[in-house]
């Protein structure tokens, strides 16, 4: 089984933009986390980060018929790119939406997501741990659907 892990803009600054808001936590730190996780469940990872919204878009088309699912942390694309949704519904894969923050809890601009509705699952709030907790929901799903 192959879960593609994929980063939005500005998340390559983890553990130097906001660490008040975002943890200390750098994103090669959670990759690293998640190698390890991904060995113990018996999946291969395959991890990327994007700040471009039309490169967020080339790396989901890329997936199809190469991954099993996708958990993604879209950043701010998550409450304006109708594109990415168009994108991860149109490979037909599924994916868990995944952020940092409790976004609901944040600022009425950060409260709506376009990429939810079509979501496996929404992870939010936990930090850096969300991401595993991410991927393991997502590995059990597929798992359990046979």
């Amino acid at each position: 089984m192959k879960i593609a892990i994929i980063n939005g803009p500005n998340l390559n600054l983890l553990g130097r933009r906001e660490p008040h808001i975002y943890g200390h936590t750098t994103l090669g730190q959670i990759e690293s986390g998640l190698s390890e996780v991904a060995k113990e469940l018996d999946v291969e990872l395959e991890c990327s980060q994007h700040n471009g919204e039309g490169e967020l878009i080339s790396a989901i088309h890329a997936l199809t018929d190469s991954a099993d699912g996708i958990v993604i942390n879209a950043g701010a694309y998550t409450h304006t790119s109708l594109a990415i949704r168009d994108a991860l519904v149109g490979v037909n894969l599924p994916y868990v939406e995944l952020h940092l923050t409790n976004i609901y809890a944040r600022e009425e601009h950060r409260r709506r997501s376009m990429l939810a509705e079509d979501a496996l699952a929404v992870v939010c709030g936990f930090g850096a741990y969300g991401y595993e907790l991410a991927l393991r929901g997502l590995v059990s799903t597929l798992r359990n659907r046979g």
